[in-house]
């Protein structure tokens, strides 16, 4: 199985995801995308000065064809929010709005200020759909002011955008973004549509456990690896195998990794090691503890994960490999981060 190949430059926060190979085990197939709902933003590392910021006269954008209709009263002016995003609601909507940690799928196109167009779903003909947790900051605080149904322009500033660096060729430095979005439909967050909810720690203890038997191929474990497994707030239980002093993910970077994924019974389900490849894959791709448990280690580092299966495939699971609410234990080696 392969991971979703988003063929066009997408918007997501940190890199572009080109047609990465991903294991089985670990994704969930393009409509029900696993990820850590509660991850963290993007830190604005540059915020905007609105000091003399001011509602801003414009007229309104040309539609490409596919596009559905501006309102016939929509507003004259762009406004702005404190964070410095300037929007023009084009289709009012009264549907059921996105909030931070749900899926979205839209049609847009997106503009540099000087009009020359870097990306246009309506020109492939197939809308998007992507959560608002992995995105740039102005999409994410954007696409919350309207509902299913409705239409709104983005004036992105660089800030909220790509920053300074940008993504060239694509994206120049500095560059400010300009949008038109329909929002077709929101989808709720992964632990709402599986129903798992969250999970109640008040009782969790670290948990003594043998070391893992490894797999052939696998590195080796440090002499003084912990006889526990400790957990983290969300219910993840982890132990460090091998530390590192290496470089660690973020929620929305790329991992390539080694690994092995076995069910509470310890029949095994996946097995990079089996393979004899790697597998590289976006951490916003991914079971929530995944996301989270591999920001614990760096580069050339070892973990294992005890994933209950709020954080993993939730009530459904994912038959016949996974069955329904089935925790997942793995042991993962990092190679890179990116």
């Amino acid at each position: 199985m392969h991971r979703l190949n988003w063929q066009t430059f997408t918007l997501f926060a940190v890199s572009l995801v080109f047609g990465l190979s991903a294991c089985e085990g670990l994704q969930d197939p393009p409509e029900k995308k696993s990820i850590a709902p509660s991850a963290t933003p993007p830190k604005i590392e540059d915020p905007v000065d609105t000091t003399g910021f001011k509602p801003k006269a414009a007229p309104l954008p040309t539609l490409p064809k596919g596009c559905g209709e501006i309102d016939a009263d929509a507003p004259k002016e762009l406004n702005f929010t404190p964070s410095g995003l300037y929007y023009r609601v084009l289709r009012k909507s009264d549907g059921k709005k996105p909030t931070y940690d749900d899926t979205v799928r839209v049609h847009y196109f997106g503009k540099l200020a000087d009009g020359t167009q870097f990306d246009n779903s309506y020109e492939r003909g197939q809308p998007a759909e992507f959560g608002l947790y992995g995105v740039i900051p102005g999409w994410t605080e954007g696409m919350q002011l309207i509902g299913e149904g409705g239409m709104i322009e983005l004036e992105i500033p660089y800030q909220l955008a790509y920053g300074k660096a940008g993504r060239p060729p694509t994206i120049p430095a500095k560059a400010d973004l300009r949008f038109v979005v329909e929002l077709l439909a929101v989808n709720p967050s992964p632990a709402a549509r599986h129903g798992s909810g969250k999970i109640d720690v008040t009782n969790f203890k670290p948990k003594a456990a043998p070391l893992p038997k490894l797999p052939e191929g696998a590195g080796s474990i440090d002499a003084d690896a912990p006889a526990e497994l400790v957990f983290t707030k969300t219910g993840l239980y982890y132990r460090i195998l091998r530390k590192s002093e290496g470089k660690k993910a973020q929620w929305n970077g790329t991992v390539k990794v080694h690994y092995q994924g076995t069910l509470d019974n310890g029949e095994q389900f996946d097995s990079s090691y089996e393979r004899k490849e790697p597998a590289e894959f976006d951490l916003r791709d991914v079971v929530a503890g995944w996301t989270e448990g591999l920001q614990l280690v760096g580069e050339g580092g070892m973990i294992e994960l005890d994933i209950p299966y709020q954080l993993g495939y939730g009530h459904e699971g994912r038959p016949p490999r996974i069955p329904p609410g089935a925790n997942l234990h793995f042991i993962i080696e990092i190679i890179s981060v990116k």
